[in-house]
């Protein structure tokens, strides 16, 4: 496996896929096949509007589960990476200081696939994940991001 194909997720982000894909598989796959069945009763399949529209959701479902399937055979835990203690990197949650605002700031550095901002996970591929990797407690770090450069000192490392 090439380290590009690789998804690195925590065991809530592999858990968050393996329920979203038995949600997919076991409700919404038999929902969508009878709306097809229901649609293709109604008579000449050519002026079915409804059974156009069935069948395109069940084409986005199938694509989805695929695309969850595919993200799960690539994944590794990153429990397992057996990374050095005390240092960033995915899997990590952080508090930073931002220096030029003296604001406060905590992130949990996740693979792209569970990156979401309301949840405070950013990505450790985003300009803030690359630039906080490796980085340790304590540390001062700048980080160029589109707006600019961005100032932080690490106030905690901890994995989760």
């Amino acid at each position: 496996m090439e380290k590009s194909d690789t998804i690195y997720l925590t065991r809530e982000g592999r858990q968050k896929i393996e329920d979203e894909l038995h949600r997919l598989k076991y409700t919404s796959r038999p929902a969508s096949q009878k709306a097809i069945a229901v649609a293709r009763e109604k008579g000449d399949l050519s002026e079915n509007a409804e059974y156009t529209a069935a069948k395109e959701v069940q084409q986005q479902l199938e694509r989805r589960i695929a695309e969850l399937q595919n993200q799960l055979t690539r994944a590794v835990p990153v429990e397992d990476m057996g990374w050095p203690e005390g240092e960033i990197h995915i899997g990590c949650y952080v508090e930073l200081e931002d220096l030029d605002t003296g604001h406060q700031l905590s992130w949990t550095l996740v693979s792209h696939a569970e990156a979401n901002s309301a949840e405070r996970k950013i990505s450790a591929s985003s300009p803030i994940g690359e630039g906080l990797a490796g980085h340790k407690e304590g540390q001062e770090v700048e980080i160029v991001v589109p707006a600019g450069t961005k100032r932080f000192k690490i106030l905690k490392v901890e994995r989760r």
